[in-house]
């Protein structure tokens, strides 16, 4: 089947279960990731459950005809619906695509990742026409479709947005929609729970050049303890003009939310659903590392190291000393932290 525009959204939040197989494919890499894995959210809970996920290459599909058939047909071995990715999915598999759909497994959900394909694939042209596959296609977002998102992705995060930031934002952080994502999450961790509305100044700050890459590295190599490259990073955004406010205001929100997750998790919750529970959610390109810093940071210490930083605001409104100064000496005392 072929999804016009306006169907496209509603299928990626509920797929049609007549499509057994999805291709996934355009120019927009990270929207393909985003739209990949929010389907394959819909089949299983961890996208890397090594039970009820299979991920393949088309290189795999073709040196084993069977295989494509042989996983999607496999029996879960902890019970529930199956997840088989085919990572770079190209022309050379259509053959192999076409027999399994004579047949699909009603369990199993194929889900083919692919690049940019032209009107004459025939991968394409075989989703697009068959009636139990789909042909999902990701093209960079317009100025009208960014500013949408741009709201909405703010919104959910529990703020508002001037019209003027928003077409500062959308002229400013084009691109594929994983850029697009991260530089929204910067914005609303600098944001933090103020709730007036965004800025042109705001937006400025915390998408300009140095924030877009440097708020991140600031952020997860302190949290990593990673001192050298947290001071480098700092350094970065100090040299830009960025804010000591923002700079605090990410630590600060960056180890709130830790501290959150790891409170719920240690009340029984289970680590994806209180990651996915944040406002914002975690970005997938950083979910590993959050993970990792989750399970090397204890709730004492994450206390701590909140305390520290409510003393360091302090500091920077009672005491001459420089707010850089201050900062540098906390990136440095928190990422030295064990």
């Amino acid at each position: 089947m072929k999804l016009t525009y306006r169907q496209i959204e509603p299928f990626v939040a509920k797929p049609d279960p007549a499509a057994r197989v999805i291709l996934i494919y355009g120019p927009d890499a990270g929207l393909v990731k985003e739209r990949a894995a929010l389907i394959g959210k819909t089949v299983v809970a961890d996208l890397n459950d090594p039970f009820n996920v299979a991920v393949l290459t088309s290189d795999q599909i073709i040196e084993d005809p069977a295989r494509l058939a042989d996983e999607a047909s496999a029996l879960s071995m902890m019970g529930g619906d199956r997840l088989i990715r085919v990572e770079d999915a190209a022309d050379k598999i259509v053959t192999f695509v076409k027999t399994y759909l004579e047949n699909p497994s009603q369990y199993s959900l194929v889900l083919l990742i692919a690049g940019e394909l032209g009107k004459n694939s025939k991968l394409r042209m075989l989703c697009e026409g068959s009636k139990n596959a789909a042909a999902l296609p990701c093209y960079v977002d317009d100025v009208r479709d960014l500013g949408r998102i741009i709201r909405q992705t703010l919104h959910d995060g529990g703020h508002t947005i001037e019209s003027e930031a928003v077409q500062w934002l959308a002229a400013n952080i084009s691109g594929d929609r994983a850029k697009v994502r991260s530089e929204l999450e910067k914005l609303s961790i600098y944001k933090g729970e103020e709730k007036t509305p965004i800025t042109v100044a705001d937006a400025m700050a915390a998408c300009g050049a140095a924030g877009a890459q440097s708020f991140d590295d600031l952020v997860f190599n302190v949290g990593g303890r990673n001192t050298e490259a947290a001071l480098r990073a700092y350094a970065v955004l100090s040299a830009e003009g960025i804010p000591f406010v923002a700079v605090l205001r990410s630590l600060q929100n960056h180890f709130r939310r830790l501290h959150r997750v790891k409170s719920e998790v240690a009340g029984g919750e289970e680590t994806g659903k209180a990651m996915k529970d944040l406002k914002p959610p975690v970005f997938y390109k950083v979910e590993d590392a959050f993970r990792a810093q989750l399970n090397g940071w204890s709730l004492a210490s994450l206390d701590k190291i909140l305390g520290r930083l409510m003393e360091l605001e302090a500091q920077c409104k009672q005491t001459a000393m420089p707010s850089d100064t201050l900062c540098a000496q906390a990136i440095l005392g928190i990422s030295k932290m064990r």
